[in-house]
């Protein structure tokens, strides 16, 4: 995507993107929280103090119980049409692979339903759950900090961020202004500055919470972040959101004055994100997308690489052929927001980052 991106929606290309990919074979390797496993992180935490790395963040989200397909507003609103009248082979089976009533997948317990807090009630729920299944575990978490921080003079802070979960462009943008609030707070705490660097890595579509920061944070004065943000705030009037309103009008001047990192960067690692936003790199250090699909090609367009097909249920939850969720949840496919309000917020927003038929055109 070009500096300045300006919220530009992503494309879905066919185009060879050349140097800007590198495929590779999963192969096993030994385990994190072994003795031999220990020493691998020690050394990487090394490599990592040595190129300015301060704080490591990692942020996720649930897929249970959260429409993380969409498939609700696709169904309410007709949005398959066009699949159906092309002739699409399986789109009845993979529709209800997609469906959170018959995927497989089992809801959260106690029926909780994004947006989902950030706490450590449903951390520990999430990972009594599903352990490390999409989910950054606490004992991940800990695990990490003392074996990539092993033998250094000044720690690498880790922490856990867990997003609401609210599947729509309106969820997702509020989410981004959290997190820029956030990592204002970790660069006051830390006393984070030039030199220093902070790296997330997010796993699915929180990465597309990370790709609207990234347009928040372009250096550059543009009008669409001041529509993002005006209709942010006006909305969080309207449904009594104070904490989306104080962190808006904590972040935007610092925003504008590109001060809001007090001088660090922020480094990007997406896991398994779905092709939807375009992202800005002027305001951020380095951007790694990585994909697990498999590689059926014998035309040696490995780029164009797609997940297997699911051809029964238990392949869903343990994403027996590949990444459904990279695949998958595509530009249109969204949750339905719950109020009107919502609705308006989310249709103001999704006319400015991305087209409207995105599932259409993945399923051409």
């Amino acid at each position: 995507m070009p500096t300045e991106n300006n919220f530009q929606h992503d494309e879905m290309s066919r185009k060879n993107p050349g140097e800007r990919i590198t495929v590779r074979q999963v192969t096993p390797t030994i385990l994190p929280e072994s003795p031999s496993g220990q020493d691998v992180m020690a050394a990487l935490g090394k490599q990592l103090s040595q190129a300015g790395v301060r704080l490591i963040v990692l942020l996720h989200g649930s897929i249970p119980g959260t429409d993380a397909f969409g498939v609700q507003r696709l169904d309410e609103l007709g949005g398959l049409k066009r699949g159906y009248s092309r002739g699409v082979a399986g789109l009845d089976a993979l529709l209800a692979l997609m469906r959170e009533s018959s995927n497989g997948i089992a809801p959260l317990r106690s029926g909780l339903k994004p947006p989902l807090v950030n706490d450590d009630a449903s951390k520990r729920l999430l990972d009594e759950q599903i352990g490390d299944a999409g989910n950054f575990t606490n004992s991940y978490v800990e695990l990490m900090r003392q074996s990539l921080s092993r033998g250094l003079d000044h720690p690498i802070h880790c922490v856990r961020e867990f997003w609401s979960c609210e599947h729509h462009h309106l969820g997702r943008a509020m989410a981004a202004v959290t997190i820029l609030g956030r990592l204002r707070d970790w660069c006051e705490t830390h006393r984070l500055g030039q030199g220093d660097r902070i790296l997330v890595q997010a796993h699915g579509q929180a990465g597309l919470v990370l790709a609207l920061v990234s347009n928040l944070l372009c250096a550059a004065t543009l009008s669409s972040r001041t529509r993002v943000l005006d209709l942010l705030s006006s909305y969080a009037l309207q449904v009594d959101r104070s904490d989306i309103l104080s962190a808006i009008q904590r972040i935007a001047p610092l925003l504008s004055s590109g001060t809001l990192l007090n001088g660090a960067t922020l480094d990007v690692v997406t896991l398994g994100m779905p092709v939807r936003y375009g992202w800005d790199p002027s305001g951020l250090g380095k951007l790694l997308h990585i994909v697990n699909h498999r590689n059926l090609r014998t035309d040696g367009k490995t780029w164009l690489s797609k997940m297997e097909l699911p051809q029964i249920t238990m392949e869903m939850p343990i994403a027996w052929g590949g990444d459904y969720v990279q695949e998958l949840a595509v530009a249109g496919s969204d949750a339905v927001p719950a109020t009107d309000a919502a609705k308006a917020a989310n249709r103001g927003l999704w006319e400015i980052v991305e087209p409207l038929d995105g599932f259409e055109r993945w399923i051409e």
